[in-house]
């Protein structure tokens, strides 16, 4: 949806009383473009996820891609025959695979092992019961497994094939169990399938691109696609 078809809904919602002055569609575009408004998205992130926390005890990282207008490599591509990539902007996210409400989300382009204890301890610090957390071998990692343990959760992880089992003792146990229960290991692990509904369904109703240019605008747009996802969780 353009900006200035968003305007009916705005004036609908201040005809109802939820908002109480009009914007206009281009005050919320600049608004996209400030930093400050980073952290307040997020917030509202575990804010908009906090009302499902009774429903919610098993959990599932991952991590998605959004489309953006802007593309790399422009000289190479004109004057050197080189194919210009399209740029993306990267979600990390963690959701309950119960309501795939997205309890914390994190706009990098960093690896996703990296990111798990950083939305593991958002989702603890909204006061979600975690049980189980659940992900695919891009999270194996000894501090991750350590970190979800002290989080007093059971981390459901594939091993990767050339994993030996050598390790501390938890790294030897979580091994064990994927080596000799796979099959009560998996039924817990494939839960995890449901945030790759979540992804789409945030990317089927509020579009799997963003149109911002600046890369600021484009973690915001991203962070408010999320929230809207929650609300939608929600209803």
């Amino acid at each position: 949806m353009s900006g200035r078809r968003s305007q009916t809904d705005l004036r609908n919602c201040s005809e109802r009383g939820h908002i109480g002055k009009v914007p206009a569609y281009n005050s919320i575009f600049r608004a996209f473009e400030s930093p400050a408004l980073t952290p307040i998205l997020t917030a509202l992130v575990e804010e908009s996820a906090a009302p499902l926390r009774d429903l919610e005890w098993q959990f599932s990282p991952d991590s998605t891609g959004f489309t953006t207008s802007v593309y790399d490599n422009y000289f190479q591509a004109k004057h050197q025959g080189a194919k210009a990539k399209r740029r993306f902007v990267k979600l990390h996210a963690i959701i309950g695979t119960n309501t795939n409400v997205i309890t914390s989300a994190i706009v990098s382009d960093a690896g996703d092992a990296p990111m798990l204890p950083l939305l593991l301890d958002a989702t603890v610090a909204a006061g979600f019961n975690v049980a189980e957390v659940s992900g695919d071998k891009a999270y194996l990692s000894k501090a991750n497994a350590q970190k979800i343990v002290d989080a007093g959760a059971i981390p459901y992880i594939p091993f990767k094939e050339n994993s030996t089992g050598q390790g501390p003792a938890l790294w030897r146990e979580l091994f064990a169990f994927f080596m000799l229960k796979r099959p009560e290991f998996l039924a817990h692990y494939h839960r995890r399938s449901n945030v790759e509904t979540s992804f789409w369904m945030v990317k089927s109703k509020f579009g799997s691109a963003v149109r911002s240019r600046l890369p600021v605008a484009q973690a915001n747009e991203v962070l408010a696609k999320v929230i809207c996802h929650n609300l939608a969780c929600i209803v």
